[in-house]
């Protein structure tokens, strides 16, 4: 399968490239990104055939429904990183909280986070291209606070690999930032940035399109990419678990196959509801995609109004920080699946010079067909972690935004998978504060405290942190990155 751009292509740019080509250089003609050129046809007979399938199974076929450039025995050793998870033989369990509503786990890797289920294999196959093709790369980083944790930890040691990972240096929560900055291969550097994850964001794709910096780093022998889910082969293996999800409700015999559900995502980048997208439009049942957002609702008004305003730049701190986000990157292949690539230059032109781009009405009804959306405050997020945890179910502040979603938008008679991108120790003092009333308590507090109020243990991977060495404490301005990873390399 070849890979096409969203902004249309530039006269020194190939119409078409490979899906190695699309990963090892992930920014496309006039700052767009690559997207299939079509999309494989599941179909009920694909899934009745994956019913009993184990997750690396599915993942493998479907894999290969892409017809991707990657030989089988690398996909293999990549998906077999999936046996690091808690459960080897699932690791995406699906829980039914109540009638018509099922959280499906996405945290059950080693850094706790749902990163993990994209970046792991992602990891294995872009340093195996690297290494086959006899090339050095660089690969960047930018996150609001799960994304580096899982590049770091996949990438790290890996043969012809560094990687660079940019934060918001107040941004992230302390579990997190420990995650990061205290990871010791030699390969690694972790910068802090003055700033926000837009920032980050901004000066990744910035770097990725700089000549000059790619040239600086020809010099030393070096290539350049990205692990941010600007990257289709992050998107490639997020696909994978909304299709998994729906055959778990089949087989626990919460629905039908041929039954149609709602996909509830936490969303920020856009890349875990996007992968959902391209499930939906591959064959999976799916009644809407649900956009819930924290207060920093830029994605709820550009689905309830066609309108995609960042002009003011008021990014909130909130308490669910790695959807912290205003510029939403793969909303932009969403934009080029529905109106074309003429269309997606012209609003995202709009978007970099302006900040703000509309949509024509007729588009807005298209982009509403698909999605529905709304978001959740703090104090709210609050107040169902603690509904939630009376019910008997712990859960992080990002997933509870998506319970203010099922109550406004979701048809309750639909049943409803919602994704639960983090597990509760990454962020353990806003839960603290919704279960026992702590305010502003420390990490390694909040943990002791919740794990005795909720009778469970604290992993030892989050555990440990706490009495590790930082090895990572540089906190830098923003224009000052470039120079700084020249100095690394």
């Amino acid at each position: 399968m070849n890979f096409i751009q969203t902004r249309g292509c530039e006269k020194n740019k190939e119409q078409t490239v490979t899906f190695s080509q699309a990963i090892l250089s992930p920014i496309a003609s006039f700052g767009g990104l690559y997207v299939p050129e079509s999309l494989p046809q599941l179909g009920e007979d694909f899934l009745n055939k994956h019913l009993n399938s184990s997750y690396k199974k599915l993942a493998s076929d479907i894999l290969s429904k892409f017809e991707i450039d990657i030989e089988q025995s690398v996909i293999d050793e990549a998906l077999s990183l999936y046996e690091k998870f808690d459960d080897p033989d699932n690791p995406v369990p699906v829980v039914k909280l109540k009638e018509n509503l099922y959280v499906s786990e996405l945290y059950h890797g080693p850094t706790r986070a749902f990163k993990d289920m994209a970046l792991q294999p992602f990891g294995k196959v872009l340093s195996s291209v690297a290494q086959k093709r006899e090339e050095n790369y660089l690969i960047l980083a930018a996150t609001s606070g799960d994304t580096g944790p899982a590049a770091l930890e996949t990438f790290k040691n890996q043969k012809n690999i560094q990687v660079v990972c940019m934060y918001p240096a107040k941004g992230t929560s302390d579990v997190q930032r420990l995650q990061m900055v205290t990871e010791d291969a030699k390969n690694l550097k972790v910068i802090g940035i003055k700033g926000n994850f837009d920032d980050a964001q901004a000066a990744l794709k910035n770097l990725l399109a700089s000549e000059s910096f790619k040239n600086a780093l020809k010099d030393k022998n070096i290539s350049l990419s990205a692990a941010n889910s600007v990257n289709f082969g992050r998107i490639i293996f997020q696909i994978v678990y909304h299709i998994h999800n729906y055959l778990e409700l089949v087989r626990q015999d919460g629905i039908s196959m041929g039954e149609k559900v709602y996909l509830n995502v936490p969303s920020g980048n856009f890349g875990n509801v996007l992968g959902g997208f391209y499930a939906q439009n591959m064959g999976l049942p799916v009644e809407k995609l649900v956009i819930s957002s924290n207060q920093n609702n830029i994605l709820t008004r550009l689905i309830q109004t066609g309108i995609y305003d960042i002009r003011e730049g008021d990014l909130k701190l909130t308490t669910s920080p790695a959807m912290d986000i205003l510029k939403s990157s793969n909303v932009e292949r969403i934009l080029y699946a529905l109106y074309g690539a003429d269309r997606t230059r012209e609003l995202m032109q709009d978007l970099d010079s302006k900040n703000i781009y509309t949509l024509s009405s007729y588009e807005l009804v298209k982009l509403q067909e698909v999605f529905i959306a709304d978001y959740c405050s703090d104090d709210e997020g609050k107040a169902y972690i603690k509904a939630a945890f009376e019910d008997g179910y712990l859960m992080d502040p990002h997933t509870a935004t998506c319970f203010k979603t099922y109550e406004t938008k979701c048809n309750p008679a639909i049943k409803s998978i919602i994704y639960s991108t983090a597990e509760w120790t990454k962020f353990s003092p806003v839960i603290a504060d919704a279960l026992t009333g702590e305010v502003d308590a420390k990490d390694s507090v909040a943990l002791e405290s919740i794990a005795k109020e909720a009778n469970v243990e604290i992993p030892a991977i989050i555990k440990g942190l706490f009495d590790k060495k930082i090895v990572h404490d540089w906190v830098i301005e923003k224009e000052d990155i470039e120079k700084e990873i020249l100095k690394f390399l």
